[in-house]
């Protein structure tokens, strides 16, 4: 996912969220081993993609059933 906006993240179901998420994880997996090994070219990449697991999460969240105390 290309750094995109919140509205757009809302505008998805769950199920997809769960995808983008798992497929952001692997992203931000990959990244990480290139940064250790010394491959990675662009280090904001990591940034963006921690951002975007971030928004997802928050979408995921908001859509969960809530729970009252």
């Amino acid at each position: 996912m290309a750094q995109t906006d919140i509205k757009t993240v809302r505008d998805q179901d769950e199920a997809r969220l769960k995808d983008e998420l798992l497929s952001l994880k692997k992203e931000q997996f990959n990244l990480r081993f290139q940064q250790a090994t010394g491959q990675l070219e662009k280090s904001s990449r990591i940034r963006e993609v921690r951002r975007a697991i971030a928004r997802v999460q928050t979408v995921l969240r908001e859509k969960s059933p809530k729970v009252k105390v």
